[in-house]
Parts: structure tokens; sequence; C-alpha cells
């Protein structure tokens, strides 16, 4: 299935984390994974991304500040999964730009067609030309394809097939991502360009 979207999943739940990006991986979704700001700031510096899934709790601050950091970049819609369920936490996240807002324990099906609706938003015309136009990513989204393939361990081959290209093609491009994102050890890059996506 070829990808329909990006999606960024902000999570430091790393069961939650897996569930939802295999999930949205079956989708034909390329989804990248961060479980602290941090991560996330580097992901968004990567790639902007076409909906944002962000937690508000987090090991080095609050969701919510990272949105409003993400909306200097981009015009995703944003959905906050929190366990933060008071009245007060889910005004506070909707005011603060969050397009969306789902508390802990979560309906993993109606989760699914949220991400799908908002794809669909994100995907048309009028919510895409702002982002478009403050889009400061580094690599372009069959870079990030390839990149994610690259990632998983799966051979020059195997990416060529996935994206329709020619393995020498699929080489080219994996040595202009290396560049992009700064991996110049010889061993191991495939290991480096996962950290690098997924933390």
């Amino acid at each position: 299935m070829m990808e329909k979207g990006i999606v960024l999943l902000v999570e430091d739940n790393q069961k939650i984390l897996d569930i939802n990006r295999r999930m949205l991986e079956k989708d034909g979704f390329i989804v990248l994974t961060a479980k602290t700001l941090d991560e996330a700031r580097a992901r968004i510096k990567i790639v902007s991304p076409d909906v944002a899934v962000i937690d508000i709790m987090l090991p080095d601050g609050n969701g919510i500040d990272f949105l409003q950091e993400l909306r200097e970049v981009s015009n995703a819609p944003a959905l906050f999964l929190t366990a933060k369920a008071e009245r007060l936490d889910v005004i506070r996240g909707l005011t603060a730009g969050g397009n969306d807002y789902i508390t802990k324990p979560y309906d993993i099906d109606e989760f699914r067609a949220r991400i799908i609706n908002f794809m669909k938003l994100a995907k048309s015309k009028n919510m895409q030309t702002a982002s478009d136009e403050n889009k400061s990513s580094i690599l372009t989204d069959n870079e990030l394809s390839i990149a994610l393939y690259a990632a998983k361990g799966m051979s020059n081959k195997d990416i060529a097939a996935k994206v329709y290209l020619s393995e020498s093609r699929i080489k080219t491009s994996l040595s202009t991502i290396y560049r992009k994102l700064g991996i110049t050890e010889e061993k191991d890059k495939r290991h480096l360009l996962n950290s690098v996506l997924h933390g």
C-alpha cells in the first residue's frame, strides 16, 4: 500500500506507541515517533508531519508547549492523546491550538477514524497551503519513505520494490539522506538512521 501521509506520534508509553504505530503503518501512513520533547523537536526538523498526535505529560516537559513550537512551522492538525482528563485540561489543550482531545484509556478504532479524518483535512488544498509555505523540512516525503524502510533493515532491492525505483536510485537517495541527516559513520548507518527517526 502506498503511504497516505506522515503522522508524528509523541508518546512516552512504549506500549501505546507501538500499538498506534503498527496500526497506522498498516493503514499505509508513514509514522515518525518520539518519546520526549527533544526527540519530537528533532523529528520536525527532519520533516513536517501531516498530522501530529501528542501526549501532554512527557519526561522532559509538556506536550502543549511542543504544539506551540510545531505551530511555528506547520498547520498540521494536532490531536492530544493523554491521561489528563479534567475539563480544564481539555479546554487548555484545545485553546492552545489542538484540533481534538482524546483521554486514555481510549477506543483504538475511534482513534484511527480521527487520524484518517484529520489526514483528509491536512491533504486538502486549504489546510496544506500555510504548511507548505512554512515547510523547513530536511527530507522530502519520498526520502523519508526510503529512510524509514532502510531503518527497518530492508535491503536496497526490497526498498526499490516498495517505492518503485531502481536499486541504484535507492543507493543514491540513501547517500543523500545520510548527508542531510549528518550520518557520517561508515558502519551501522542504518542503525543510526533508526535512532534519528525513532529515538
